[in-house]
């Protein structure tokens, strides 16, 4: 087990609080205007991205650097995070989902739904804010 590198989790926190800012203003987006609007909707799902890895580079970090086995995917590291406190398990099981849009976004599995999209975007709006002070708790309490 090492120490806990705090400067990195907070550089990975501070990419959520900026993506999260720059996306305030698209959740009362109507979807029809969002639909037409191609740059805004890379702009979106890349934003989407970012944010969702960067959470996840946290909770794999946090995770690793505790002692813990690394989760096998993106969607336990939420739940891992929950299970061994990091993060409430209430708020890790409502973020793992956006694991799954992540790989949507990366991989184009499929054709995205933009109304999936924009629910996103009011999810992250919603659940990371949450996310950001359990992470700011928990490293808080972790000396040095």
């Amino acid at each position: 087990m090492s120490p806990l590198d705090k400067a990195v989790v907070r550089r990975k926190l501070e990419v959520i609080v900026e993506d999260l800012k720059a996306l305030e203003p698209v959740q009362h987006r109507k979807k029809e205007e969002y639909v037409k609007d191609f740059f805004m909707r890379k702009a979106v799902e890349r934003m989407l991205q970012e944010l969702i890895e960067a959470a996840i580079d946290i909770n794999v970090h946090i995770i690793a650097e505790s002692g813990s086995p690394v989760p096998e995917d993106y969607y336990e590291s939420f739940i891992r995070a929950g299970d061994i406190g990091i993060l409430s398990p209430a708020l890790a099981e409502k973020l793992a989902p956006s694991a799954g849009l992540r790989n949507r976004l990366v991989h184009q599995y499929d054709s995205l739904d933009h109304a999936i999209v924009l629910d996103a975007v009011k999810m992250a709006e919603e659940f990371y804010p949450r996310y950001i002070r359990e992470i700011e708790d928990y490293i808080s309490k972790t000396g040095a």
